[in-house]
């Protein structure tokens, strides 16, 4: 009984010195952002918007409503500030309207109450793109981690919509999410009572992802926007298999595929230039890579196997979320029948 005891003293002791690390590296005070802008000429404006009885928060960053729009969603745990030296930085700022989502279960986005439905994620994001583009031009997307098969979502299924589409660590293969020996720890109870809500988000998120990837995996197919992918060769957090998962199943759209040397998880910290130039360059990024070659590991640049559609098909997909409500969801599809 004294050793189960220590085992459990020990375990309890452990997640809260990782909860620490992570609040203190990572997580931001409303006190410690407005700190942070007050001498910052653009400041960040906060919005809400009601999706199917879930509030969104989100900051927008606009020179102008006339520029495009930018949209970055996050990852796992995280919350819209996770792109602070992107969402502060004067190049994107000029050239974009920029939208930083909190994901739903983080942030001020219901806050500790997972949703994990990918589909969910993406259409609640879908009606902050259908306000905030108030000039009807083509959208921008990044995601990263968890983020990026929604936003990869958002782009299968709203082609028209969209203008290019940035994958950063993206985890998206079924069978080879990574576990480690202190995932299981997340599942206790007990474990979960004294961790922060987010984290318990993320954890559920974690052991419900291989699943929904496995939903995702015939949809690649039907991804037909231009599309860019990165990973760290040194990623500890995502199997770098993911990488190859793309190139295989992202057959359809105009694609460039890069591994980065002596880089990890974190390339919108690692190398935020490299994100920008992705975002900007219209000759994809060999030219960039050229430029640098200690920076690419590998890279490939493949042209669509077959091209767009020239019509648009609508569709109505039924969402069910967990108190058993219901809505539609139009979608238009760039595809061939």
């Amino acid at each position: 009984m004294k050793k189960i005891l220590s085992i459990i003293g020990l375990l309890i002791a452990m997640s809260l010195f990782f909860s620490r690390c992570y609040l203190e590296k990572f997580v931001y005070s409303d006190k410690e952002l407005q700190e942070h802008y007050e001498d910052k000429s653009i400041k960040p404006k906060y919005k809400k918007s009601l999706f199917s009885g879930h509030k969104m928060h989100y900051a927008v960053f606009s020179k102008s409503d006339t520029l495009p729009l930018l949209i970055m969603i996050h990852g796992a745990p995280g919350a819209w500030y996770g792109y602070l030296n992107l969402t502060d930085d004067s190049l994107l700022q000029a050239n974009y309207k920029i939208v930083s989502v909190d994901r739903l279960g983080y942030g001020k986005s219901g806050y500790g109450k997972e949703i994990l439905s990918t589909q969910i994620q993406a259409a609640a994001i879908k009606k902050i793109i259908d306000t905030e583009n108030t000039t009807g031009r083509k959208v921008f997307l990044l995601g990263r981690s968890y983020g990026a098969p929604i936003a990869a979502w958002l782009a299968i299924h709203y082609p028209e919509t969209f203008e290019k589409l940035v994958l950063v660590s993206p985890v998206i293969d079924p069978d080879k999410e990574k576990f480690y020996w202190f995932s299981n720890i997340g599942k206790s109870k007990l474990i979960q009572k004294i961790l922060p809500g987010f984290l318990n988000v993320a954890t559920k998120e974690k052991f419900s992802h291989s699943r929904e990837m496995r939903l995702m995996k015939n949809e690649w197919k039907r991804l037909y926007i231009p599309t860019y992918v990165m990973v760290g060769e040194e990623d500890r957090i995502a199997d770098t298999a993911n990488f190859s998962f793309a190139k295989n199943y992202m057959v359809h759209c105009p694609a460039v595929f890069v591994k980065l040397k002596h880089t990890g998880h974190q390339i919108t910290i690692q190398q935020p230039d490299l994100i920008k130039q992705f975002l900007m360059d219209k000759s994809n990024c060999r030219k960039i890579c050229k430029i640098d070659s200690t920076l690419c590991g590998e890279i490939c640049e493949r042209s669509p196997i077959k091209s767009f559609a020239d019509d648009l098909r609508a569709e109505t997909h039924v969402i069910t979320i967990k108190d058993k409500q219901s809505f539609d969801l139009h979608v238009n599809n760039n595809r061939n029948n």
